[in-house]
């Protein structure tokens, strides 16, 4: 599927499909803003050629659609003072909104790996695909960072406190638990997809969002709750409140395996960037709008960028992999009203726009 000398994004018509395929297998596909931005080229090539029906987003090799953003890239324009973040971010948050309003089907297979960026390329897309090899992740908080690319806004729509524990803890969901809780429309077996890729490329010319399903559900196992959605009652009942030492004392009163694996997941995470990433969660779930959240999270994003929290998170997971980083505060309890301000604050000129 992937192909060496074609660069880090194949884009190409393939029947009545305008394919993208993210083509960094080594790295899982992870994102660099050329990617980002070849995207949004390919985009505005394929919403204008009639003759494409529909956009198929799939990822190149075995690992996985998209395991993220270029970590390593952000964190060396962190340390050196840059502005990467400010120009990653912005370009991928306006393609996020784009791609949830895309005027044509847009059919995202989320096989293997899809983490961070990867969710903000396909949970926002038309036709959701997963499989049985699906990891599903915003594991973003473990990085002093938190769930971004719209993210917000999906996990606030999440069942109950679904969303809030998957972004608190960063787990991983499977093919089911992503339908579940509203990442994902369908799984479909790994082994289905050729043949399933093959019955989107020969769909008729102005086929509609309804077609595209049609043709999706004759391949799909109809799934919908893994392993998580069980535990929806004690996640419900744990993850309810709107402060983090409300969520660690639930935690910490109940004695089930479950809670005591769920505290020591959140005892790892970035305190800072767990009680940013709640409050931004429950500010998503009054949202009138994608847009609304991804305004917010850009706010949020520049000021992370700035932080120690991000650059010893990336530090600790991506650059020396000790997974022993220090967080600043190290407590939850030390994060200050006045911390979080910055992180709300309007930001002026640099506001997030749509055109």
């Amino acid at each position: 599927m992937s192909s060496e000398d074609e660069g880090d994004l194949v884009v190409r018509r393939e029947g009545a499909a305008g394919v993208i395929r993210l083509n960094r297998p080594k790295a899982i596909n992870a994102m660099t803003l050329e990617m980002s931005e070849g995207i949004d080229a390919a985009l505005d090539k394929f919403e204008a050629d009639p003759e494409v029906a529909l956009i198929i987003l799939e990822g190149a090799g075995e690992r996985g659609l998209c395991a993220g953003g270029d970590i390593r890239g952000l964190w060396e324009s962190s340390r050196e003072g840059g502005d990467l973040g400010a120009r990653f971010w912005r370009q991928e948050y306006v393609m996020n909104a784009r791609i949830a309003k895309f005027p044509k089907p847009y059919v995202a297979f989320m096989d293997g790996l899809v983490m961070g960026g990867g969710v903000g390329l396909s949970g926002h897309a038309s036709h959701r695909i997963v499989t049985e090899r699906t990891k599903l992740a915003m594991p973003e908080v473990g990085l002093g960072f938190f769930p971004d690319v719209g993210g917000t806004w999906l996990l606030s729509r999440s069942p109950g406190e679904t969303g809030t524990y998957f972004g608190l803890t960063g787990q991983t969901m499977n093919g089911p638990d992503a339908i579940h809780a509203k990442f994902a429309d369908a799984v479909v077996p790994a082994s289905k997809w050729p043949e399933l890729r093959e019955a989107l490329t020969r769909i008729r010319s102005g086929a509609t969002a309804a077609d595209v399903t049609k043709v999706i559900n004759g391949f799909a196992t109809g799934e919908t709750a893994g392993p998580v959605a069980a535990k929806e009652p004690a996640i419900d009942a744990l993850f309810s409140f709107d402060r983090m030492e409300d969520i660690f004392a639930a935690l910490e009163r109940d004695g089930s395996d479950f809670a005591q694996a769920t505290l020591k997941t959140l005892n790892e995470k970035s305190p800072r960037g767990m009680v940013v990433t709640l409050k931004l969660l429950r500010l998503a779930r009054s949202a009138s709008s994608l847009e609304e959240c991804l305004v917010r999270e850009y706010r949020a994003a520049l000021e992370v960028f700035r932080s120690d929290d991000f650059r010893e998170g990336v530090r600790a997971a991506v650059i020396d992999k000790d997974r022993n980083p220090t967080w600043s505060p190290p407590r939850i309890e030390d994060v200050t009203p006045a911390m979080l301000v910055p992180y709300f604050a309007e930001i002026g000129a640099d506001e997030l726009k749509f055109s």
